[in-house]
């Protein structure tokens, strides 16, 4: 079973950089597709992205696409999210989740484990 802690969440103003990281223990993450979602305060959970396990399917939601780029790096277990450009509306908690499929794919339901989170918050 594979234990997913995120990290690099962090207070910024509307504009800057912030780059999360999910880092993996337990299991090689190299069988997972990994995706990146969020969850506003009385708001559902988001899709935000997702990179499969081979990292050649790669999926952003409409509102993040051109400003967030999600990479990852087998060897060191950890999958990162560059977010670029930030923006008020993406203040929340990100979470990092590990799905079995190893697919790319932007359905919640496809993701069997979860970190706890990291906070974002922008505000100026």
């Amino acid at each position: 079973q594979v234990h997913l802690v995120e990290s690099g969440g962090g207070q910024v103003q509307p504009g800057d950089s912030l780059k999360l990281t999910c880092i993996a223990s337990g299991a090689s993450i190299s069988t997972y597709s990994i995706g990146w979602f969020r969850q506003a305060p009385g708001q559902e959970r988001d899709f935000v992205a997702t990179i499969s396990r081979n990292g050649e399917s790669i999926i952003y939601d409409v509102s993040v696409k051109d400003r967030f780029a999600i990479s990852r790096d087998n060897t060191q277990n950890t999958v990162s999210l560059q977010m670029d450009s930030l923006k008020h509306e993406d203040a929340a908690v990100y979470y990092c989740a590990a799905g079995v499929s190893g697919r790319a794919t932007m359905d919640i339901k496809q993701y069997n484990y979860w970190g706890q989170g990291t906070q974002v918050t922008v505000s100026s």
